[in-house]
């Protein structure tokens, strides 16, 4: 909605030629801006807000939450391994019988558990040192999270002066509009009395829309840099950000450039930047990992326990169920010339077979093992001899990255001095220039109200006055913020 309303106001001003519609449309930025600012964030506001909802921090949370659990990890892996297992089988046809290994042709059911542990007794050290490089690893992320958050820190600031520059801008833009608009309305009555010619009022009525447009660029400034302002901080598009401005922007303090001196900064950095002491805890983590991978070489000694037993419906039992009489001959004698037969009678025991009860065959079937193994590696295609070379080759990277990193921070630390340098040189004179310009422009009203002095010149020497104010500004921030850019090098915080 408010873009339709900005193409409607430009296109009536386009057609009637008329200034008012621009300062219409300044008006229509006023009152949005009025509507819509509910309350102030301060820079302490900002900033605690961003360390709890800025992408790029809670990124880096995420890694160093992933390297804690790796670290915790590595430490529960000392313990004995522990497992158990259960397994059914259904067969039927021909198979050989769990129970007796014999062959049978009838279907069975055969149900198996078992408990396994196994422990390490000896490896070289090769768990000890991969915790102690996940234990670096946790702790350089650790140091990668501070450094995000002070980069988020910083970048809020200088976001928050590059708003509150904005604005000031949008002031000086503002009185500007308020000058040409006396000075037209004075010119008219002198153009009614015919002190001075109608092109005086048509080149300030110029000047005057030339103004309005500088207002609505200045306006659309404050806007983009309180949208980049809420990127950072993560905040709704739609929720309103107004800054609290200082009372007075000169009362900030700044360290003085004997104070920022860059070599002393940057070996204050050394000890205090999170990144470099990210960087050598790396170095410390990939060093472990060389020696953990190294003893992957060597043999290694671990025992290991087994608890097994199992049940199967095939498993059978003869019970006794009663018995059966019978009677054979087991021979002849002959007594006295008489032949006998001899007979034995007994009892014969009948047997059922009945499945072995589920509790027994666990019983009967309970197996205990316990065993030491010496594992040697011998050869498996060199890949574990790469691997240690690989993570020596990774000491060596890490070592670069950080002598790279240090040449970087020292790098910026003496270019945001250079800076800092140009930029007092720069503010001092963009203030002797709004001071010479002043007068030129206090000269050149007498001169323009007593009709010495031509409406084109007079306007250039308020165009020079404005533009000498806008400069001044400008510096005053770039100054400000290169300065705290040093502080912030030094001490590794921000305050305004």
């Amino acid at each position: 909605m408010l873009s339709s309303q900005l193409l409607y106001f430009w296109n009536v001003m386009k057609i009637s030629k008329i200034p008012g519609c621009i300062l219409a449309l300044c008006i229509l930025f006023a009152n949005s801006a009025t509507i819509q600012a509910q309350d102030t964030w301060t820079l302490q506001r900002s900033v605690d807000y961003a360390m709890q909802n800025n992408i790029s921090i809670r990124q880096q949370d995420v890694q160093k939450r992933f390297a804690a659990l790796t670290l915790k990890q590595s430490q529960l892996s000392q313990v004995p391994s522990l497992s158990a297992g259960l397994q059914g089988t259904y067969g039927s046809g021909r198979n050989i019988d769990p129970y007796t290994n014999s062959i049978i042709t009838q279907s069975y059911f055969n149900l198996g558990g078992g408990l396994t542990a196994n422990v390490d007794i000896f490896n070289w050290f090769y768990r000890r040192n991969l915790i102690a490089a996940n234990k670096y690893e946790s702790e350089a992320q650790s140091r990668f999270l501070e450094m995000a958050r002070n980069n988020v820190a910083f970048n809020i600031a200088g976001a928050f002066l590059q708003i509150l520059q904005n604005m000031e801008q949008v002031h000086i833009a503002e009185l500007q509009v308020k000058l040409t608009t006396s000075q037209l309305e004075n010119t008219k009555k002198l153009v009614i009395a015919g002190s001075v010619p109608e092109s005086n009022q048509a080149d300030l009525e110029t000047k005057l829309a030339s103004d309005s447009v500088n207002i609505i660029t200045a306006r659309n400034n404050v806007i983009l840099s309180t949208l980049q302002m809420k990127a950072l901080l993560n905040l709704g598009f739609d929720v309103p950000y107004v800054p609290q401005v200082p009372a007075n922007i000169n009362e900030i303090p700044v360290p003085r450039m004997d104070e920022v001196d860059p070599e002393m900064v940057f070996s204050a950095a050394q000890n205090s930047n999170p990144s470099i002491k990210g960087d050598q805890l790396k170095i410390k983590s990939v060093e472990r990992a060389y020696a953990s991978q190294k003893g992957l070489l060597y043999p290694s000694l671990s025992a290991s326990g087994n608890l097994n037993t199992s049940y199967a419906n095939s498993a059978k039992n003869q019970v006794l169920a009663g018995s059966t009489p019978f009677s054979e001959d087991i021979g002849e004698v002959t007594i006295a010339g008489t032949t006998y037969t001899v007979k034995r009678n007994g009892q014969l025991p009948n047997y059922n077979l009945v499945t072995i009860p589920f509790g027994d065959q666990i019983n009967n079937n309970f197996r205990q093992s316990v065993g030491i193994s010496l594992n040697i590696p011998i050869l498996n295609g060199w890949q574990q001899r790469t691997n240690v070379r690989q993570a020596k080759l990774n000491i060596e990277t890490q070592k670069l990255t950080l002598e790279k990193d240090l040449q970087q921070l020292r790098q910026d630390i003496y270019t945001a001095h250079a800076n800092a340098m140009a930029a007092i040189q720069k503010y001092s004179a963009s203030s002797k220039g709004v001071a010479s310009s002043q007068r030129a422009y206090d000269f050149a009203t007498k001169r323009f109200d007593l009709g010495l002095m031509n409406t084109i010149d007079y306007i250039t020497t308020q165009n020079n006055l404005f533009k000498a104010q806008i400069d001044k500004v400008s510096a005053q921030y770039e100054y400000l913020f290169r300065l705290k850019l040093l502080e912030f090098y030094r001490d590794q915080k921000i305050t305004l």
